[in-house]
């Protein structure tokens, strides 16, 4: 048997890792078995075991494709001109854009992980991944003035993630929850804790420009 190519390897493994997804969403972890990810997939048993060899696998590389994408958004906050504007952008595509399916899963994982010692590792080690970098970024945006929250920044990493759980779950059990409805309110609460400056938009060039023409 010819050797898939990396791009094909690569693409058929996610191909696989979605089918899991909708799989554990739809059925729960236990009750979904590798045959049903296999149907769901259209692979046999051997092509899916080439890749995963069992469900707490395919659990990993769902976390690990999730942390990879969840790292890259939050980098952007980082530099955004406007933080605030950022991250309600990120707020939508987590909880607007995304399939409800997306959140069953997290819910469905996160109940899996107080049974299961090795769900328990992968999920919460996802859990302080999400914790820790948005400490380094609120740590980093204090540091340079863009921010001045009134509480300390463990804390507020703290809120920000026992709100995303919160949402993740309303929109997982809620078929009708609107979330375009909350997350405004949220994103004003959000700039309440985090006490955005201006000193970004006050060293950029176009300010600089301003104050000249006054």
């Amino acid at each position: 048997m010819p050797k898939l190519k990396p791009q094909t390897q690569r693409l058929r493994r996610e191909h696989i890792l979605d089918a899991a997804e909708r799989s554990f969403a739809r059925g729960g972890f236990h009750a979904t078995t590798m045959q049903d990810i296999c149907r769901e997939a259209d692979v046999s048993p051997g092509a899916l075991y080439v890749y995963f060899d069992s469900k707490e696998a395919l659990i990993a590389g769902l976390c690990e494709r999730d942390r990879a994408e969840f790292a890259e958004k939050l980098a952007t906050l980082a530099t955004a001109p406007d933080f605030i504007k950022a991250l309600n952008a990120i707020g939508e595509h987590y909880f607007i854009e995304e399939g409800a399916e997306k959140q069953r899963f997290v819910v469905e994982m996160g109940v899996e992980s107080t049974r299961n010692p090795r769900v328990a590792e992968i999920f919460l080690s996802v859990d302080r991944f999400c914790s820790e970098s948005f400490e380094r970024l609120f740590q980093r945006l204090k540091n340079e003035g863009r921010i001045a929250p009134s509480v300390d920044i463990p804390t507020l990493a703290k809120v920000f993630t026992v709100i995303g759980d919160g949402m993740f779950w309303r929109r997982a059990i809620e078929p009708a929850f609107d979330a375009r409805a909350v997350l405004p309110v949220l994103t004003e609460l959000f700039g309440t804790l985090l006490k955005p400056t201006d000193v970004l938009e006050a060293a950029s060039p176009s300010s600089k420009i301003r104050m000249v023409h006054k």
